[in-house]
């Protein structure tokens, strides 16, 4: 993590600032002699519709899809759990979705292979010297697509590599994960880990969460949501945002069904009476 932390410094003091408008070369094709060498040993982070779209194109539930393609590092400048896909333990540190002939995914790669050789900062990253989005080039020499003769713009790279249905979501997720309240220094509890992780990243256990628990019960859902989150991971994704602004920031952002508001209500009213008949008692016995 450290590593990253100095290349974020290095390219914040030293790389030139590109806008939308701004053009560079570049091309990237079997035919280019380092033709997936820039596929191994990187750091890759995973969004949440990262994971949706690879598990899916994979055939396989998001928890298996956790298990046996990513890793989630600990660091404790972290403000919430990252996911990142995990390399092969080979002298290349291959990626497991990569075959000689290329992206075995490519079509659903993640937003951070998609954007190659572009990378981009912003200002709700925490960057004081960041005070509006930029884009920058990562200009490794291990890479020979600078050299091809062809010449693009920001925009038109963002537009030809599908980048902007993944901007979207991902700036619902940016919401979450760089909200004021996670920017303290306390944190949250292990509980609320959880339950951030389980949304943002294990969506097939949300859905048994909302679907085989006391969820349903609980929260006022009409049937029209209930049927599309149950058929949509991008919308079970988008309700879970919901629930997490909800559960981790006290938003207004779901409604509690009457029966289960009068519930808790009665159950607090119950442990008030508990802990006074308690204090009462311990001060009769002194």
């Amino acid at each position: 993590m450290k590593e990253i932390e100095n290349l974020k410094k290095k390219i914040l003091k030293e790389y030139p600032r590109l806008n939308k408008d701004s053009k560079f070369k570049f091309r990237c094709h079997p035919g280019v002699s380092c033709f997936n060498d820039c596929c191994g040993d990187v750091n890759i982070f995973l969004t949440p519709y990262d994971i949706i779209r690879l598990k899916n194109r994979l055939g396989i539930t998001s928890g298996e899809f956790l298990s046996k393609y990513t890793i989630a590092p600990f660091d404790r400048n972290l403000k919430y759990p990252v996911v990142m896909l995990k390399m092969e333990d080979d002298e290349r540190k291959s990626c497991p979705l990569v075959s000689k002939d290329g992206c075995t995914v490519y079509e659903d790669r993640p937003w951070a292979c998609r954007m190659y050789p572009l990378g981009l900062a912003s200002p709700t990253e925490g960057n004081e010297e960041v005070t509006d989005d930029f884009y920058f080039l990562l200009e490794e020499d291990v890479c020979k697509g600078f050299k091809e003769d062809r010449e693009i713009s920001v925009s038109e790279w963002i537009e030809d590599q599908g980048i902007a249905e993944y901007d979207e979501i991902g700036r619902l997720f940016q919401e979450i994960a760089l909200h004021p309240a996670l920017q303290g220094d306390q944190g949250l509890s292990e509980k609320k880990i959880e339950m951030f992780f389980m949304v943002c990243y294990n969506i097939d256990a949300f859905k048994k969460f909302v679907f085989e628990s006391s969820f349903l019960d609980k929260f006022d859902v009409d049937t029209a949501t209930q049927e599309k989150i149950k058929n949509d991971d991008v919308e079970l994704m988008k309700f879970g945002f919901n629930w997490l602004r909800f559960a981790l920031f006290g938003e207004k952002t779901m409604q509690i069904k009457q029966a289960a508001a009068e519930a808790v209500q009665a159950e607090i009213k119950r442990k008030t009476e508990l802990e006074k008949k308690l204090g009462i008692d311990k001060k009769k016995n002194k």
